[in-house]
């Protein structure tokens, strides 16, 4: 009998969204946690009531404090204790890493060609990398899915990746490793740092960037 995916409580998302994206805009932080933004600012108000949450109004970004990250520890255990949670991630995790080496090199050959800066003046030699990237996206999606069986918090990363995709095959390179631009490669890192704090893996004991 297939286990019901957890729902995580709604101001756990929050804290666990703003612990990946470390600084943060209220509407950004409302995509990753799949939330409203109004209930994401009021989840956010409660904390920095706590002291668990900075708010810097002239940019308009929100952070954990220390005590918010020393929180957030606890939180994530409380989320995450529970039989076979750890495990049905990471019956596929193994096969992510192997896709994450691909992406890296991925990204290497658009940013950079022959050791130079890729220009993108070669919409052929663009194209095959973007054509490269679909073939990626089409393993990812089912993956993706099946971490949402595990926990319905992953359940945005697939149409995220899929919107970034279509994105930039409609013309928009930012799409593919552009930086807080909601690129290919902002959603990918933001899944894969979900999953490393999730099953309280080490990056970099991992080796895993």
């Amino acid at each position: 009998m297939r286990r019901m995916a957890h729902e995580s409580h709604p101001r756990f998302r929050v804290h666990h969204a703003l612990r990946i994206k470390g600084f943060v805009k209220v509407e950004n932080l409302a995509e990753l946690a799949g939330l409203p933004e109004e209930e994401v600012r009021s989840h956010l108000q409660a904390m920095q009531q706590e002291g668990q949450t900075n708010f810097r109004e002239n940019r308009g970004l929100w952070q954990l404090t220390p005590d918010g990250r020393e929180a957030y520890v606890i939180a994530l255990e409380e989320d995450v204790s529970r039989p076979g949670f750890r495990e049905g991630l990471a019956e596929k995790y193994h096969r992510f890493l192997e896709m994450n080496e691909v992406f890296k090199a991925l990204c290497a050959d658009w940013q950079l060609r022959d050791g130079e800066t890729n220009d993108h003046a070669d919409a052929a030699y663009d194209g095959a990398c973007i054509k490269r990237l679909g073939v990626l996206d089409d393993e990812a999606q089912p993956i993706c899915h099946t971490f949402a069986e595990v926990a319905k918090r992953f359940d945005g990363y697939a149409a995220r990746l899929a919107g970034s995709r279509t994105a930039l095959e409609g013309g928009d390179q930012r799409m593919f490793t552009g930086v807080m631009c909601g690129s290919y490669h902002d959603v990918w890192m933001e899944l894969h740092e979900d999953l490393l704090l999730t099953q309280g893996i080490d990056r970099v004991a991992e080796g895993s960037f």
